[in-house]
């Protein structure tokens, strides 16, 4: 039987992709598919800490912008 990959395994298997538009808003994708725009002062945050990230943050930062992450009560 086969499990899923969990927490960071998840993210190394099946990574964010992310953009920032011009207008400042970062559209994050996953599986080559937009999932959600973070826009706003939100965006703009997000953007800034994407720039000084490094690789295992930023999927971080990402997964918690589109609350796919862990709550800490999964068994």
């Amino acid at each position: 039987m086969a499990t899923r990959p969990t927490g960071d395994d998840a993210l190394a298997a099946d990574p964010f992709d992310w953009q920032v538009t011009k207008s400042g808003n970062v559209l994050v994708f996953r599986g080559g598919r937009q999932i959600v725009t973070v826009g706003g002062k939100a965006g703009a945050k997000l953007g800034a800490q994407l720039e000084r990230a490094d690789e295992r943050a930023a999927q971080q930062l990402l997964a918690r912008a589109t609350g796919n992450y862990k709550h800490g009560n999964e068994r």
